[in-house]
Formats: C-alpha cells, structure tokens, sequence
C-alpha cells in the first residue's frame, strides 16, 4: 500500500471516530470536553486527507519535496493542489481554526464547561467557546472535503493494483 493510500485510509478512520464521539458517544456521556477529542479527530482527518493528496502528487513528481509538517504541508497544498483542483478555499480556513483551537486548548491555564459548552481561556482571557452545533457543522465539511480529496488520489488508483 501507498504512503497515500494509508493517509487516505487514516482520514476515513479519523472522521468516522469524530462523527461517532458526536453522535453517540456525546449524548450519552454529555461530556463537553469529549469536543475537545472531536476536534483532534476532525482536524486529524483533515490533515491525513490532504497529505494523501500531497504524498499522491509527489508520487506523480508535480510537486516537489516537501517537510513532514503542518505548516509546510499546508503551504505546499494551497500553493501546489487548490487551484489544480478546485478547491475551495474554506477547507484550508477550517483546517487553520482547528488547529488554532487545539494550540489554544494545550496553552490555555483555564478551561470551564457552561450551558453545554467548552470554554477555553487564554492568558490574556480571551474566550474560545466550543459547542456541538459547530462541531456538527465541522464533521459535515470535513467528511465532503475527505470525499474530494479521496475522489482525486483514487484517480490513478488502478495503476497500483
């Protein structure tokens, strides 16, 4: 198997765990900071289906080298792959939010539950408030986006059987 049909794989995995935690997991347990998990998970799809993509245009060589992190990753994707492939632009603004939510949950010296929601404090007190609604909203573009990206590396999918 292909390093980007195991990131591909990783992808479908990852967002079939956040929509479960949401959807199952969440309602019985009403644990707010399982949305902090969601969260991880969402983005980890995200992450893994767009370096599925980057690792299937490598692969091809119509992309250079490129570092093995998230910011170099997400550089060399919205230079190289969105306008190639028509992809809009609010996934990558997605992807920058879910991470910046998870820099701020681990930097954050507070982090309190109110009316359902998981509120998360920065130094300067700054809120950053998580809710299911917004999650739900995230999932639902992230499982498109994984589609999108899981239709472009299965194009050439026969060449590797």
């Amino acid at each position: 198997m292909e390093k980007f049909q195991e990131f591909r794989e990783g992808a479908r995995k990852k967002i079939k765990v956040a929509d479960h935690i949401l959807t199952q997991t969440y309602p019985l347990v009403k644990d707010p900071k399982l949305l902090i998990a969601v969260i991880e998970n969402i983005f980890l799809g995200m992450s893994y289906a767009m370096s599925s993509v980057l690792y299937h245009e490598r692969l091809f060589k119509k992309i250079p080298p490129f570092n093995d992190n998230f910011s170099s990753k997400l550089s060399v994707f919205k230079q190289k792959c969105v306008e190639r492939y028509g992809i809009e632009s609010r996934y990558l603004f997605l992807l920058r939010d879910l991470k910046n939510i998870i820099v701020e949950h681990r930097k954050s010296p507070m982090e309190f539950v109110r009316n359902d929601k998981f509120v998360i404090c920065s130094d300067s007190y700054n809120l950053r408030t998580i809710n299911i609604n917004d999650l739900r909203s995230y999932v639902s573009d992230a499982k498109v986006f994984i589609e999108e990206m899981g239709n472009i590396t299965r194009a050439d999918e026969d060449i590797f059987v």
